[in-house]
């Protein structure tokens, strides 16, 4: 890479070593803009003779291709890219999606030199027309090599990023009180609610029940046939685990108990099961208030329709705090 000082008429191609004001302060032309011939005509008009540019050697790539390639590997569903100056790339979601990142891969590629990727948290919601990530480069270019190997990298265990559209997931909502269902309906429905509208989500099919192992089972049966992105058991009682009403009822139902205990902070007495592909949780305490608990964490890929693993939840656990 050469930076020299060369006639303007000549510098068609080349790559703009530093930014161009017009009189007053005014941005003309940005720092590694690659120089067309409308630009050198633009720069003529000003009374401009020479301006500083940069020559790529023939092992480089220039930073707006270094970046556009990363862009267009690095991610899957439902995103577009848009261009920034100086040698950024943005992803931008094109609908309301859970964001889904691997940390280690991210971590990986960040350690090449050349190119760096920000990246929204993993399991994070994202409104259409929001930025999920950022790639930038080194000024100017990226040795060919770091940007191949970034590539193969990328090609072989790539995607870093999932954009997974939630497209409104229906969640369906069971509330369950040892003495009147219609008490646990009146005191959490509300919460649920902007919860859900947070997400993009609502709810679509609801039950309020007595809670005993047999109403309960019975509703969480009657909610699946509904086919809903998931279940949400309400209880007004702090379940101690998989052998409590809630628990057995689950069981009861053939659900796979996935995890018991969340290492989150509200929200670690999470009790989480599978009936076939729909997730059912029972977070005691956690639809009380508006503030943020492990729902809030696991709504975005259960909407989405991802299936949440036991060593995800564990994973949660790094800024798991959340009041």
């Amino acid at each position: 890479m050469t930076a020299q000082t060369i006639d303007v008429q000549a510098c068609s191609g080349r790559i703009l070593s530093s930014p161009i004001f017009r009189p007053g302060g005014k941005k003309l032309l940005a720092k590694g803009h690659v120089l067309r011939d409308e630009d050198i005509r633009v720069l003529q008009s000003e009374g401009m003779d020479q301006i500083w540019v940069t020559t790529l050697d023939d092992d480089e790539v220039s930073e707006d291709a270094a970046v556009c390639g990363i862009a267009g590997e690095m991610a899957c569903g439902c995103y577009e890219i848009q261009m920034a100056p100086g040698g950024r790339a943005n992803l931008v979601a094109t609908e309301n999606c859970c964001v889904l990142v691997d940390d280690e891969l991210l971590r990986q590629m960040n350690c090449t030199s050349g190119v760096v990727i920000a990246t929204t948290l993993n399991f994070s919601f994202a409104f259409a027309g929001q930025r999920i990530a950022t790639i930038k480069s080194a000024p100017f270019a990226v040795a060919k090599s770091d940007y191949d190997g970034s590539l193969g990298m990328l090609l072989e265990r790539g995607p870093i990023l999932q954009a997974r559209p939630t497209r409104g997931g229906s969640v369906a909502v069971l509330y369950c009180d040892p003495i009147n269902g219609d008490r646990a309906r009146t005191l959490f429905e509300s919460v649920v609610r902007q919860k859900l509208d947070r997400f993009g989500a609502r709810i679509h099919s609801s039950l309020a029940v007595l809670e005993n192992e047999e109403h309960v089972a019975r509703a969480i049966q009657q909610l699946l046939r509904t086919n809903p992105a998931a279940i949400l058991i309400a209880s007004t009682t702090a379940p101690a685990g998989p052998n409590d009403v809630v628990g057995r009822a689950m069981t009861n139902v053939q659900c796979q108990i996935e995890r018991f205990l969340a290492p989150v902070e509200p929200g670690n007495l999470l009790l989480m099961g599978y009936k076939n592909d729909v997730p059912v949780l029972s977070a005691p305490g956690c639809f009380r208030s508006l503030k943020p608990n492990v729902i809030d964490l696991l709504l975005p890929p259960l909407t989405a329709r991802y299936r949440v693993s036991t060593w995800e939840v564990a994973c949660l656990g790094h800024g798991g705090l959340l009041g």
